[in-house]
């Protein structure tokens, strides 16, 4: 059986980790809909603005998955 502090941390961990999916979350709803918004105004463009927001969204799904990393790492 774990100590209440191990359960306790790892929860803690956990609840932190929640937080920070706020950051690419709106990360990734920030550059689609500037790609939406690119496009509506500018359709002939919309290759160039979508192959950077793919870049853009790798970028900003690695920081997420750094942090569930770290959340499963530091105790």
């Amino acid at each position: 059986m774990l100590p209440l502090d191990a359960v306790l941390n790892g929860s803690l961990n956990m609840i932190g980790y929640g937080l920070a999916t706020l950051g690419p979350g709106l990360g990734v709803a920030w550059i689609f809909s500037s790609v939406i918004n690119g496009t509506a105004r500018q359709p002939e463009a919309r290759g160039a603005m979508l192959s950077t927001a793919w870049i853009g969204f790798a970028v900003v799904e690695a920081l997420a998955i750094i942090g569930i990393a770290l959340a499963f790492v530091i105790k």
